[in-house]
């Protein structure tokens, strides 16, 4: 292996440790509001008695709606059957809404995966920021993300979609030119190299300002 090699992939594995290390701090992040609400849980109760009490059930109502507003905000959006996958898509859910940006997420692993957690949590996190990334380049009310995951016969199906403001992205080789930063590439990279690794499939393609990324990985 050359010197140069070398270097990239030691680059590569350290862009994957800080990613890894970003998504279990989004992770611990949601888990906290979660349990933070839960810790109220006890005093939302003693208020609805309370106001049950006086026999106020417009108040009852309003505190009730204020409350449903609140479990939205840390509900689990996405519930696919797998924790890894459940954990990843809604941490990054939650921060794509958080800068204004629609997602639309449809996505199903009826299945025990024979992929490692850590490479589905790569794949699944580069796609995703790379999707956010370009989206803060559109105005808000343009700004959507479509997920979908699901098996397909034996393998694993993962389709991400994003608007870009290119209506077609530069294509260099079988690779798309990108003008993000150091870490955008390397997420490509990383991504190429575990479906390669697994003897997956990967496509690519921009067309009328979306960009769509497929992914089919063999689970048997």
């Amino acid at each position: 292996m050359s010197l140069f090699s070398k270097l990239v992939d030691k680059r590569i594995a350290s862009y994957q440790r800080e990613l890894i290390d970003t998504h279990y701090q989004e992770v611990e992040t949601m888990y906290r509001q979660i349990r933070g609400w839960r810790h109220d849980y006890r005093n939302h109760i003693q208020m609805m008695k309370a106001l049950a009490a006086k026999d106020d059930m417009e108040a009852i109502k309003a505190y009730l709606d204020e409350l449903d507003t609140d479990l939205n905000t840390v509900d689990t959006v996405v519930k696919t059957g797998n924790a890894m996958a459940d954990a990843i898509l809604n941490s990054k859910i939650s921060l794509a809404k958080s800068k204004g940006i629609e997602v639309k997420a449809d996505a199903f692993i009826p299945v025990q995966l024979k992929m490692s957690e850590l490479d589905l949590c790569v794949i699944i996190g580069n796609l995703f920021d790379n999707a956010i990334e370009a989206s803060m380049d559109l105005p808000p009310e343009q700004r959507m993300i479509r997920v979908y995951m699901d098996m397909k016969n034996t393998q694993l199906y993962i389709s991400f979609t994003n608007f870009t403001a290119s209506k077609k992205l530069q294509k260099i080789g079988n690779k798309f030119h990108t003008t993000k930063g150091e870490g955008h590439g390397f997420g490509l990279v990383r991504i190429d190299n575990i479906v390669e690794r697994l003897d997956g499939y990967l496509s690519r393609n921009s067309e009328d300002g979306a960009f769509t990324t497929e992914i089919l990985i063999p689970q048997v």
